[in-house]
């Protein structure tokens, strides 16, 4: 794991977080910046689970508050968790229905870019879909799956969670909408996956993304594409894991980025 300046809030024994004027005021301006954004390129499961999770503008949510919504349309709740958590933790989570959510937001420094995922990328990226059935399906597959993982295997599994729940695309009528998560909580990306004529957009074909290298720390220079949104009903009965074994086997594709600059010192 890597180390983190973030420390994240607990909450009461009602499991309210006692968030600061500054800090709620850091969500206010994220959530007025990115709402304009998301509105006219979101795929309608974003927009419609928005609407019913019921996110405010002012103020960071609680959680019990979200888990209330959430837990009624697919029966998931969110779960508090440190600024950075293993990959088992963060597999067992989601095989239990529970979204974790760093309890903790940005600094003004790192106002347009964390590489940490904060409670706005969580709860504005992600809660709202967490409210569709096909998009809840495939989250809890993809837990299930990772828990039983080797350390091996969970790197490849990553690729298919980046490509999908983080850095998603998706067809509806003829048009291509966002579904993903990191690219939803990120005013740049938002207008940069659909609007650059730089990234590759491709079909989504699960082993190719599999096989894909990323870097968290640049825009995407390649973007996968659901034809229909309910295809991550099919993708999670998929034999994923079969295919992350013909993944290895086959190897990585050659990056689209240049490697990470290693900083002196």
């Amino acid at each position: 794991m890597k180390s983190t300046q973030y420390k994240s809030r607990e909450s009461d024994e009602n499991g309210i977080i006692h968030w600061s004027d500054e800090e709620n005021q850091i969500w206010s301006e994220l959530y007025a910046r990115q709402i304009p954004l998301v509105k006219s390129r979101a795929c309608p499961q974003f927009l419609e689970g928005l609407d019913r999770v019921g996110l405010s503008e002012d103020r960071i949510p609680q959680l019990p508050d979200i888990n209330r919504e959430l837990k009624a349309a697919t029966g998931w709740q969110t779960a508090e968790v440190p600024a950075l958590i293993p990959f088992s933790e963060f597999f067992r989570l989601l095989a239990n229905k529970q979204f974790p959510v760093a309890t903790f937001i940005r600094t003004r420094e790192e106002f347009d870019y964390l590489e940490e995922p904060d409670i706005f990328h969580e709860v504005f990226g992600h809660c709202p879909l967490l409210s569709n059935p096909a998009f809840a399906h495939f989250t809890h597959t993809y837990g299930k799956l990772g828990l039983e993982a080797s350390k091996e295997d969970r790197v490849y599994l990553a690729r298919l969670y980046w490509f999908t729940v983080e850095f998603g695309l998706v067809k509806c009528n003829d048009e291509l909408k966002i579904y993903g998560g990191g690219i939803l909580s990120s005013p740049g990306e938002t207008v940069y996956s659909l609007d650059s004529d730089k990234p590759q957009r491709k079909p989504l074909d699960p082993m190719a993304a599999l096989r894909t290298p990323y870097r968290i720390d640049i825009m995407q220079p390649l973007y996968y594409i659901l034809e229909q949104f309910d295809d991550l009903f099919s993708l999670a009965e998929m034999d994923i894991m079969a295919m992350v074994q013909e993944a290895k086997k086959l190897g990585l594709f050659e990056p689209l980025f240049p490697p990470k600059e290693k900083k002196a010192g």
